[in-house]
């Protein structure tokens, strides 16, 4: 990429990481938040689902709108406007308060994460697509590594109300950088596909769904897309809540050691372009489906707290191998509409976590966390062997 793109890439990836912080933020929040609005933790945990319920059903919006005004506008926007739901957060003064507020912060989020995705697929030749992504990635792994953090942190310390305080200032410049990079270069750069001209250069929202969705492969992805939000998110939403009750570690602790879970993210993106030529596809599929089973194995039978650090580490490796194949197909499966189809990728696989969340704050409430453990560690390989299997039979009828 030139020094431009290069930029504007890094830009983007710190409005992730701003984004996905504000997905994880809560996480470790959920006892304190129980406690304050007098609740418990599984109902608390409706202000992850509400999030991730507004991040999915908005994507329906923001596709077709970074398509029709421009990708890298839209994003410069919406995470301006990611202010107003942090600030409500803050100031929430009951827990359906804080809610409304999560919908108004996933809403205007929604519309980060997808369109940076789908401005690298419109700017990035896909041979190198998968490497570059991976660049991006660094911004959201870190994101919810920090927001697991950040969370836990300043509900030791300063009060919940700060993390959110902390996450619209964060909102507020990187904001105000990207429409500054906007403004510099997007006659020449950052303009990812030129505005049409046209109506029917202009295919409507439903036109362009229904193209997605004709494609059995996007079918596909979008499926597997919705379960692997589903088991992954579910159970890692209620892992330091977990720590915080068995261990009794603080939740500094517990959101510090959940937040290892990013650094094996991390270290997936150091290692992708030497894994990529070495299994190919559906190899980093089925490892990453394995790896996840080994990891939630490790937090189901751990008889100490020490045992979640490498569980975590493994836990966003093998999550980042199976997820970074998909999101790669994701961008290539509508190029004309590429908006659309990343944003339909982006609400299945939120609208998963927002379903894996609901299910698993009732199991948390009648039985345990540990419940959630054991159903991921059998569901996520096979999860990635199915769609290992996919990927090669894929191949060959190309």
């Amino acid at each position: 990429m030139s020094q431009v793109d290069t930029r504007g890439l890094t830009l983007l990836a710190i409005a992730g990481f701003a984004s996905a912080a504000a997905f994880r933020i809560c996480d470790p929040l959920l006892p304190k938040l129980a406690q304050a609005f007098e609740t418990t933790t599984g109902s608390a945990a409706r202000v992850i689902t509400a999030f991730a319920i507004a991040y999915g059903l908005l994507q329906l919006f923001y596709g077709p709108i970074g398509d029709r005004y421009g990708k890298y506008r839209v994003v410069a926007t919406a995470t301006l406007a990611c202010t107003v739901g942090s600030l409500g957060c803050a100031t929430a003064g009951s827990l359906n308060w804080l809610i409304l507020f999560r919908v108004i912060a996933g809403a205007t989020a929604a519309g980060i994460v997808p369109l940076s995705m789908a401005w690298i697929g419109d700017t990035v030749p896909y041979a190198q697509r998968q490497a570059t992504l991976a660049r991006f990635l660094m911004g959201t792994i870190m994101g919810m590594a920090g927001g697991q953090f950040i969370g836990g942190f300043f509900a030791d310390t300063l009060g919940w109300r700060w993390a959110f305080v902390l996450l619209a200032a964060c909102y507020v410049v990187v904001g105000l950088l990207l429409h500054a990079e906007l403004k510099r270069h997007a006659a020449v750069h950052l303009r990812a596909s030129p505005r049409p001209t046209s109506t029917t250069a202009r295919p409507q929202f439903l036109a362009q769904t229904h193209g997605v969705l004709q494609e059995r492969w996007a079918r596909i992805i979008l499926l597997t897309a919705f379960l692997e939000g589903t088991v992954v998110f579910g159970t890692l939403a209620f892992i330091p809540a977990y720590l915080h009750a068995r261990f009794e570690l603080s939740l500094t602790a517990a959101g510090a050691i959940v937040g290892i879970y990013g650094m094996g993210g991390l270290a997936y993106t150091f290692l992708v372009r030497r894994l990529i030529p070495r299994f190919g596809e559906p190899g980093l599929a089925l490892g990453g489906g394995l790896i996840l089973c080994a990891a939630f194995t490790g937090l189901l039978l751990g008889p100490a707290w020490p045992w979640a650090l490498p569980a975590s580490f493994v836990a966003g490796l093998g999550f980042y191998m199976l997820h970074n194949t998909l999101q790669t197909h994701a961008t290539q499966m509508a190029p004309a509409a590429r908006g659309t189809a990343v944003s339909l990728f982006s609400a299945a696989l939120f609208m998963g976590q927002s379903v894996g969340v609901a299910i698993a704050a009732v199991i948390v409430d009648v039985a345990s966390a540990s419940w959630l453990f054991g159903i991921a560690a059998v569901a996520l390989p096979v999860l990635g062997i199915a769609f290992a299997r996919l990927l090669r039979d894929r191949q060959l009828t190309l």
